[in-house]
């Protein structure tokens, strides 16, 4: 790109040159007020085009703003799959050389080495200084990188181009996307851990010891209610009491591509939702949760409570892809040893049933109670799967858009 740019210039330098020359041994030969004006003015043109050189613009500064467009940007939300930013940029450009206009061009680099560019333009003010505002597509989950803002001008007659940057780089990440949910029965019922009756008695009880504050829950006792946090926030906000023993859950998050072929990899992006949605309300319901994620290597992340429990979780579904290269059933038994025996283990896969039979019943046999969420739309779960899961007193879902899954959840069974 650069060679052909500098091409460009020498040509368009060479036919200065012979204008210049025409022009001198028209003077000097034809000679006359006409002739020394022509080369007078053409003279004061060169020195314009020479003194472009110095215009200030490769010594420009600026600054990237951004914010969430839409509805987003009137709440606190994070920055979650199909945000779009709006993002301005404040450009300073140094110097006194007339500049018609300053061209702008950012960059957007995501993870995977996918790029998003962006070109606008303005006309600086008498202070040399404008703003330019734009606005990204809907972003996919991942991180992201803005690269460094080249800025572009051009003398009056477009012949020649004069380019400086900032560096104003700055990185975050989106979030996949995220339901509420709200109370349901069925996988509630699995946290709170009923299925094990020796540890639910146990598990559900809290004791007097306060540890922060949650979000209010329909039904919570007016006991429960703290009453300075809601004052603050202006929210109703409801104590949080320590556990003698949290429940365990365990995600398991199917990344076998097979199970979502293309061109339907957007049911992938379903599950990781999915997975990301029962983080964010599990974990808001002082349960230990942990994620089980199969890939090119296997990650295990133990059940645990907290925020910072949440962050690390979410933060290894940012970056997750359907890159795993065996099935369901080999992934869950590669991790026999990192299982923990009393865990309620959900099974978040597009498999068509035989994979996910043979998975539940492998970690019923090592002594975790297992529940599957099937993502549909792709494969359709085989009807002799769901009367073998429902004759084994397992917990099923189906779910085919995110929206959906507050009202399946609440459903109870498929």
């Amino acid at each position: 790109m650069s060679a052909v740019k500098g091409m460009k210039t020498r040509k368009r330098w060479r036919l200065i040159a012979f204008i210049y020359g025409a022009a001198l041994l028209y003077l000097l030969f034809q000679g006359g007020k006409t002739a020394l004006m022509l080369f007078v003015i053409l003279n004061v043109l060169l020195l314009y085009l020479v003194l472009g050189r110095w215009s200030g613009i490769s010594k420009v500064s600026g600054i990237r703003s951004y914010r969430l467009s839409g509805a987003a940007a009137l709440s606190d939300q994070s920055l979650t799959a199909g945000s779009t930013l709006d993002v301005q940029l404040t450009v300073k450009v140094p110097g006194v050389y007339p500049i018609p206009y300053v061209l702008l061009r950012d960059k957007l680099l995501r993870h995977n080495g996918q790029q998003l560019k962006f070109e606008a333009s303005f006309v600086p003010n008498f202070k040399r200084a404008g703003e330019v505002l734009y606005q990204t597509p809907p972003l996919e989950r991942g991180e992201y990188r803005f690269d460094s803002t080249e800025c572009i001008s051009h003398d009056i007659f477009g012949l020649f181009e004069h380019s400086g940057s900032f560096g104003s780089e700055a990185v975050f990440s989106v979030l996949p996307q995220i339901i509420p949910l709200r109370q349901w029965h069925s996988i509630q019922s699995g946290f709170r851990g009923p299925y094990s009756h020796a540890v639910a008695p146990r598990a559900a009880k809290e004791t007097t010891q306060i540890n922060g504050v949650r979000e209010y829950l329909y039904g919570d006792r007016l006991s429960r209610i703290h009453w300075n946090a809601t004052a603050k926030t202006g929210d109703w906000k409801s104590k949080a009491f320590e556990r003698e023993s949290l429940p365990r859950t365990l995600i398991i998050l199917d990344r076998y591509s097979a199970d979502y072929p293309a061109p339907a990899m957007d049911k992938f992006e379903l599950a990781v939702s999915a997975a990301a949605s029962l983080i964010d309300s599990g974990l808001k319901g002082d349960t230990a949760i942990g994620l089980m994620s199969s890939g090119k290597k296997l990650t295990m992340l133990p059940p645990k409570s907290g925020v910072d429990q949440r962050n690390v979780l979410l933060r290894h579904l940012t970056f997750v892809d359907a890159d795993a290269e065996q099935g369901l059933y080999k992934s869950v038994m590669a991790a026999d040893s990192r299982l923990e025996p009393g865990s309620y283990a959900i099974i978040i896969s597009g498999t068509s049933g035989k994979e996910a039979i043979l998975s539940m019943e492998w970690l019923s046999r090592k002594g975790l109670t297992p529940c599957l969420m099937h993502i549909g739309g792709v494969k359709r779960l085989e009807e002799q799967s769901r009367l073998m899961i429902r004759s084994k007193g397992w917990s099923l879902f189906e779910l085919k858009q995110l929206q959906e899954l507050p009202a399946v959840l609440e459903g109870g069974r498929a």
